[in-house]
């Protein structure tokens, strides 16, 4: 794969994305001793950039394919996304979320139509339970990162933030991506190896599949552990994600739950948009002072948040910010 797929996506997307938002913000950029580019995702269909690599993904089905039905399993943001897919496209859709997902990710996918199997905690457990879901319909399991065209598609995030930071006079120096399976940052490492920007992931300290991974220069399964960052818990990181991952990443931050909460709120209170904690880990690792002096791209991922937990994380870092 190469930017020229991200570029193929970017055109057959063009109309049923947002070109979201390239945000600034110099209190921002004070507090992590960094120039700071936000790509805000956040505000992008369902909430978040997955939109992007489902639609894409759905849209390059055959029609034969697509009307026997879309499956995926997924946390919350890509069972969205492909629920938003199947009703654009008017096919059915069947989503294994885990038993504990955010109730505000599960009422997004029931309002897009979408018939939910709950099954486990764990990305392994939703797989098995979209696989019984294929056996029993006929129908297509969407992958949420582990697929060309999904990656292609989350790579037009990336795609974006480069175009409008280059046509605002300015060209970044790093790129900081959330990840749990891989897509978002394997898509970003497309756009941002031909552009010579250096890649930086950033994950759960208590969920780092792409951390060890590339540490031990092969993919390596970790047993998920708690976390706000709901949206990235894998087992393991996608084969062809960690393919294009592992020679473009310079390095991994580790963020605990302080420093996701602390940028969340950080991102509400300077920059008056709201990010789900899965959606603060770039900027959490950016606001640790890792990249002080750069010109760093940040991709804000989402922003399905529950409200109680906003209030719980104001309540707690709002004087630290």
């Amino acid at each position: 794969m190469s930017v020229d797929d991200v570029r193929a996506a970017a055109e057959r997307l063009a109309g049923r994305v947002v070109r979201t938002p390239v945000l600034r913000s110099p209190a921002l950029d004070a507090l992590a001793g960094a120039e700071l580019w936000l790509k805000a995702e956040c505000l992008q269909r369902i909430g978040a950039f997955k939109a992007r690599g489902a639609l894409h993904a759905v849209g390059r089905m055959s029609p034969e394919t697509r009307s026997r039905g879309v499956i995926t399993f997924s946390s919350g943001n890509h069972a969205q996304a492909v629920a938003l897919a199947a009703r654009e496209f008017g096919v059915p859709a069947t989503i294994a979320m885990p038993v504990d997902a955010p109730a505000v990710k599960v009422a997004g996918v029931r309002a897009l139509g979408a018939e939910i199997v709950f099954a486990g905690t764990t990305s392994e457990e939703r797989r098995a339970a979209a696989l019984a879901v294929r056996e029993r319909t006929g129908g297509a399991i969407v992958d949420p990162f582990d697929d060309a065209d999904i990656i292609a598609g989350q790579g037009t995030a990336t795609l974006e933030l480069v175009e409008e930071v280059l046509a605002r006079g300015s060209k970044l120096d790093a790129l900081v991506v959330p990840v749990g399976g891989g897509g978002l940052i394997a898509g970003a490492c497309l756009v941002a190896e031909a552009a010579d920007i250096a890649v930086y992931s950033a994950e759960p300290g208590t969920c780092n599949a792409l951390a060890r991974s590339l540490r031990a220069g092969e993919r390596v399964a970790v047993q998920p552990g708690s976390t706000l960052a709901d949206g990235l818990k894998p087992v393991r990181v996608g084969e062809q994600n960690f393919a294009v991952a592992s020679r473009v990443v310079r390095g991994s931050f580790e963020v605990d739950d302080d420093a996701l909460g602390r940028a969340l709120v950080a991102l509400l209170l300077h920059a008056k948009v709201l990010v789900e904690p899965s959606g603060a880990a770039g900027l959490a690792a950016a606001l640790s002072g890792a990249l002080r002096g750069r010109r760093v791209g940040v991709l804000l991922s989402g922003g399905n948040v529950e409200p109680s937990l906003v209030a719980e994380l104001l309540g707690r870092h709002a004087g630290q910010a």
